[in-house]
């Protein structure tokens, strides 16, 4: 059975995917947590690494079952047909969602449009292309998936 991608309203996809598990559907929504700082406090969130997308292992007859959730919108499209993420690049997610440390990771001098080719791991031999570099996040586009991916850069003592 494919991946399908799905759009939800925003700040949906959680109560959106626990709703989709509790009908019986695989659903796969990535969350990362996150230090927020307010005027007068620090609070970790979980928040959904791609927002207003999540992920349903379904077959054919079950499609229409994701409108049962408030928040679903729909299926993101490509090329006038429901987008699919394969199998592999969703056990590469979730293996880089599971892996809380990069080993040798060295950033240097690296600029937006900038071309890389990433070494190690679930994406050996993608190339992708700097978007943004900032001084905790790097932006990174995977053009042949079509993904864009932001890395949290942290300082390594």
């Amino acid at each position: 059975m494919p991946w399908y991608v799905i759009r939800t309203k925003p700040q949906h996809e959680i109560k959106s995917a626990k709703i989709l598990e509790n009908i019986g559907l695989k659903v796969y929504c990535p969350v990362i947590t996150e230090l927020r700082q307010w005027s007068d406090r620090k609070r970790k969130i979980s928040t959904p690494l791609f927002r207003t997308y999540l992920f349903a292992n379904l077959d054919d007859k079950n499609r229409n079952k994701v409108f049962e959730a408030p928040g679903v919108l729909g299926f993101l499209n490509w090329l006038g047909e429901p987008a699919v993420a394969k199998n592999e690049e969703i056990e590469a997610i979730r293996s880089w969602m599971n892996n809380d440390k990069l080993d040798g990771f060295e950033v240097r001098d690296l600029n937006a449009g900038d071309k890389v080719e990433i070494k190690a791991g679930r994406f050996t031999k993608k190339e992708a292309i700097i978007k943004e570099v900032g001084n905790k996040k790097l932006k990174l586009i995977f053009p042949d998936i079509g993904w864009t991916l932001t890395a949290r850069i942290q300082d390594v003592l």
